[in-house]
């Protein structure tokens, strides 16, 4: 049994995940947002919600995925990238057990429906989609010689 003043510190972890799924995030992390040790929170969060918070936040990876493969024109690699997987293999993976079918079978199923597709670049300057880590970095320092 979870006790109820930690209910609110589980809320917090699992708004967390919900808005920052795209992030690298990790059970440490996680654990912190909560303010408990990380098996603690992993025990309570499974109790409470269900499934692990890593389970919890590769589901919520996935629902986006679908949400991008169904509406976006974009590659797989590329929405693999903006919903938080770092691997391909492990997206693709993770993608078939959980929604039967690979995300490009997945995709081309929809665009054969006349899914309404909304080019990537479109998401990216809305503000829709993160922008690439590597453009959030500061540009290196630039040296002048004379």
């Amino acid at each position: 049994m979870v006790a109820t003043e930690l209910l609110s510190h589980l809320r917090r972890a699992r708004d967390h995940i919900d808005r920052h799924s795209a992030d690298p995030l990790d059970l440490d992390a996680l654990a912190r947002v909560a303010g408990v040790s990380k098996y603690h929170f992993a025990r309570s969060f499974r109790t409470v919600y269900g499934q692990t918070p890593i389970r919890y936040l590769t589901r919520r990876r996935i629902a986006r995925a679908q949400d991008l493969l169904r509406a976006a024109n974009l590659t797989v690699t590329e929405v693999c990238m903006t919903v938080g997987f770092a691997s391909l293999g492990s997206f693709s993976a993770r993608f078939s057990a959980l929604v039967g079918e690979s995300p490009a079978a997945y995709q081309r199923r929809w665009a054969a429906r006349g899914a309404p597709h909304v080019p990537g670049c479109y998401l990216f300057m809305a503000g829709v989609l993160p922008q690439s880590r590597r453009s959030q970095e500061p540009a290196p320092a630039r040296t002048v010689s004379s």
